[in-house]
């Protein structure tokens, strides 16, 4: 494993976190994969809200507001962890890694949600 690894958190101000380490199976990089894991299984079970508070005619802006705030969440998270795991495929030398995606969609998504 060469270079960086983003790490699925960020500073308190918001900023990136990467690691250094050659060892993919270091005590950071272990506890990086588990975090991500429960990013991603969070985004999962989140999935099945929408479609029932959508559908419900009784939805109140407010329910609606904090779903999309958790959505976001999620997005970003989920965003985050592809932008990692593309990093370290390219690094590894797959030379496509992340080639569909611009760099200036890479800083928007880094952007903190104020929520």
């Amino acid at each position: 494993m060469n270079g960086l690894r983003l790490l699925p958190w960020t500073t308190p101000d918001g900023k990136p976190c990467y690691l250094s380490s050659g060892d993919a199976d270091s005590r950071m990089n272990r506890r990086a994969d588990e975090i991500e894991a429960l990013q991603l299984g969070m985004g999962t079970e989140l999935l099945a809200h929408p479609r029932a508070l959508l559908g419900a005619r009784t939805a109140h802006a407010g329910e609606l507001r904090y779903l999309a705030h958790r959505l976001t969440e999620a997005l970003r998270d989920a965003l985050r962890i592809a932008e990692s795991r593309g990093d370290r495929l390219a690094a590894a030398g797959h030379t496509d890694a992340g080639a569909i995606e611009a760099p200036a969609s890479r800083e928007a998504a880094r952007a903190p949600t104020g929520s």
